[in-house]
């Protein structure tokens, strides 16, 4: 790691030290943060494998509901009873604190659901199809507000994560590298010092 070109003062080498305390500090609160974030970060992780498990398992029981409407019911009939449903979504942006960090995401707002069973001609098998996709809808609004925070969370991280390897592998190696010349050299310059003062000194008494 080469050297900062600066020059080799006392003063210079209080600013390498004062530098090198802050980085030292920086790096540890840094470290600290990304340990944080990590955390935090595999906690939704775990969140949105629990919701995909339990999105599966919607899946598997409103897919066949629906293909059994549409048998028992024929596309005519359900393309009629879908024309004569309307649902309002509450879409907006919302934020979310997570380790100190505000993050933005998306909230949905699910309406209540409304029983069709005997209006306009619907069964229950319909009534209970809807039911299903809107427990899937219910999953899938979650799931958009997790994984929205995953996806900014895991750049907060990378992003702490550079800091941290530019702190560690560049900025406080090259200071101490600095800091460890410049004593060198103002070393060297005592000794001179101090030679040439005995040096007088001897001469003086000749």
């Amino acid at each position: 790691m080469a050297k900062l070109n600066i020059a080799p003062t006392k003063s210079n080498l209080l600013l390498m030290k004062e530098q090198l305390a802050v980085s030292t500090n920086g790096y540890e609160l840094l470290e600290e943060k990304r340990e944080i974030l990590v955390d935090e970060l595999m906690k939704l992780v775990e969140q949105v494998k629990d919701l995909e498990s339990e999105m599966d398992e919607v899946i598997n029981e409103a897919y066949p509901a629906f293909k059994e409407m549409l048998l028992s019911e024929g596309a005519d009939q359900i393309e009629r009873i879908a024309h004569g449903i309307k649902y309002d979504f509450d879409i907006k942006e919302k934020v979310v604190n997570v380790a100190g960090i505000q993050f933005q995401t998306v909230d949905v707002t699910i309406p209540e659901k409304e029983v069709f069973h005997s209006f306009m001609g619907t069964y229950a098998n319909t009534d209970a199809t809807i039911v299903k996709f809107f427990e899937l809808l219910s999953i899938l609004s979650k799931m958009a507000e997790i994984r929205t925070i995953v996806w900014r969370l895991a750049l907060e991280v990378k992003k702490t994560q550079r800091r941290v390897n530019a702190l560690d592998k560049m900025i406080i190696p090259q200071t101490v590298q600095t800091a460890k010349y410049i004593e060198g050299i103002l070393e060297e310059r005592e000794r001179e010092n101090i030679f040439v003062l005995k040096t007088l000194k001897k001469n003086q008494k000749k």
